[in-house]
C-alpha cells in the first residue's frame, strides 16, 4: 500500500499545571472540602477559619471559600469557650450560626429560565419537594458537609436528571474551574479535565456572543470577570 503523499496533522492538547497547594497549618484539604464543611466538623464559625490569619495566603489566593485546592493546609484554630448567664428558671434556645448551609441553583434552557418547574431533589437522602421561582431560582438549606445530590426537574412532558457534586469547584483562574462553570451554565465544554481542547474553545466562544463579549475561544481576564460575575463565584 503506497506511502501517503503528506504526514497527518496531530492536534497536540496544552496541559494546564494543577493549582499548588498552599498553606502551612495542619488540617489537609481534601476533595469535597469547602471551608463551611471543615468549620463544621471542628464546631466553628467558617469565618473564624478563612479569617484566621495563617490562612492569609489561601485566602488572598483562593479568593472564594468554596474554592479550595486538595492539599491546601489550613490552620484550625482552637475551640474559644464563650459563657453566657441565664436565668434557670426560664427556657432559652440557642442557634449556632453558619448552620445549615444554603444550595442556590439558577436552572435555564437555551437561556431561558425553567420557571415554576416540579422538582425533586435528593441531597445525602434528604429529599426536598418544590417549584422553581419566576427566575428558575432554587435554593434550600442543606448541611455543610454535604458531598453530592440528585436533582430531578419535571419539565412539561420531559424528565431531566442532574448530578450534583458539592464542594469540588476548582478556582476558576485554572482551567478546570472554568469548564466547571461554563458546563454548569448549560455548555458543552468536553471532558472536565485541564486540556485546552476543541470542545473548551466552543463553549468560550458561545459564551462570550452570550455576552456580547470579544470572540476569543481563550481564557481571558474579561471572559473570566464576566462568568465570575454570570455564576456568582
Amino acid at each position: 500500500m503506497p506511502e501517503p503523499e503528506t504526514a497527518p496533522t496531530i492536534s497536540v492538547a496544552v496541559m494546564e499545571l494543577p493549582a499548588q497547594p498552599l498553606g502551612s497549618g495542619d488540617y489537609v484539604v481534601r476533595v469535597g472540602d469547602c471551608i463551611g464543611s471543615i468549620a463544621f466538623e471542628h464546631g466553628h464559625f467558617p469565618d473564624t477559619i478563612w479569617n484566621d490569619p495563617g490562612n492569609a495566603a489561601i485566602k488572598s489566593e483562593r479568593k472564594d471559600p468554596n474554592t479550595l485546592v486538595p492539599g491546601d493546609k489550613l490552620v484550625v484554630p482552637p475551640i474559644r469557650v464563650k459563657t453566657l448567664g441565664k436565668p434557670p428558671e426560664a427556657r432559652h434556645r440557642f442557634r449556632r450560626k453558619g448552620v445549615p448551609a444554603r444550595l442556590n441553583l439558577v436552572l435555564k434552557h437555551q437561556n431561558e429560565p425553567l420557571r415554576n418547574e416540579p422538582y425533586v431533589l435528593d441531597i445525602d437522602g434528604k429529599i426536598t419537594r418544590g417549584k422553581t421561582n419566576a427566575k428558575g431560582e432554587l435554593s434550600i438549606f442543606i448541611p455543610p458537609n454535604a458531598q453530592a445530590g440528585t436533582l430531578l426537574l419535571r419539565s412539561g412532558p420531559r424528565q431531566i436528571e442532574y448530578k450534583l457534586d458539592l464542594g469540588t469547584l476548582a478556582p476558576i483562574d485554572t482551567v478546570i474551574g472554568f469548564k466547571q462553570r461554563l458546563r454548569n451554565l448549560g455548555h458543552d465544554v468536553g471532558e472536565l479535565d485541564a486540556r485546552l481542547t476543541p470542545d473548551f474553545e466552543r463553549a468560550i466562544r458561545t459564551f462570550e456572543a452570550e455576552q456580547g463579549l470579544p470572540d476569543t475561544g481563550a481564557m481571558g481576564s474579561e471572559n473570566t470577570g464576566k462568568l465570575k460575575e454570570v455564576y456568582g463565584c
